[in-house]
């Protein structure tokens, strides 16, 4: 019997949407959610690591697991040397630049003298306000980044939002998109040649069943 496939999938929503993609694959697996204290889960043919979302590239990048799925913002933010085969449409979300409402019109537009940001995301952070000519000093935070500006340790924030209902419960408003993300499936460089067919073949059944879900909706 070979080896099972490992996946590293974060918390919450997006190891629901995944196993339940899984389940419309013929891989019937979102039961295992049943028992959300387990870190490992198996399942004939495959193995889930459930991991902070931050840390799936870390595990695909280093070969503890085969295949990831994590949003393009990190991606993006970490830049990994990993395969990035197919985009699975879910998780959609922003990274933005926002500020208290008060405090718009100071915005990224405005060359001031500096400016201090708060966010998870110091690389694209960095490069957005390099290009609008803004010097910007980053302070970066794992959580709650709404609350900085409210307390006086930011200017701005840059964050994800999905609907940006936290941000107007804070007072805060959107400046600018930086960009979109959705959920991506990423693939060790190392498994993709060890382990070609059986990776090829489950982002093909993917990719049908994609296209199939689209036609429904």
């Amino acid at each position: 019997m070979s080896e099972p496939l490992t996946f590293a999938l974060p918390k919450g929503r997006i190891l629901r949407d995944t196993l339940e993609l899984l389940d419309r694959c013929g891989v019937m697996c979102s039961h295992v959610l049943d028992d959300s204290r387990k870190l490992i889960y198996d399942v004939p043919g495959y193995r889930f690591l459930v991991v902070r979302g931050q840390d799936v590239v870390t595990y695909v990048e280093h070969g503890a697991a085969d295949l990831g799925v994590v949003g393009k913002d990190v991606l993006l933010e970490q830049d990994p040397e990993v395969y990035e085969p197919l985009d699975l449409g879910f998780g959609y979300c922003r990274l933005v630049v926002a500020a208290p409402a008060a405090g718009v019109g100071l915005g990224t537009g405005a060359k001031l003298s500096r400016t201090r940001v708060t966010t998870k995301y110091p690389r694209l952070t960095e490069e957005y306000f390099r290009r609008k000519g803004v010097q910007v000093e980053i302070i970066k935070l794992y959580g709650s980044i709404e609350l900085s500006p409210l307390v006086g340790l930011s200017d701005q924030i840059v964050d994800l939002v999905s609907t940006g209902e936290t941000l107007k419960q804070n007072g805060m408003v959107e400046v600018e998109t930086i960009l979109e993300s959705t959920c991506r499936l990423i693939v060790n460089r190392a498994s993709m040649k060890t382990r070609t067919a059986a990776i090829t073949e489950l982002v093909r059944t993917f990719q049908k069943q994609l296209a199939a879900d689209a036609g429904e909706g």
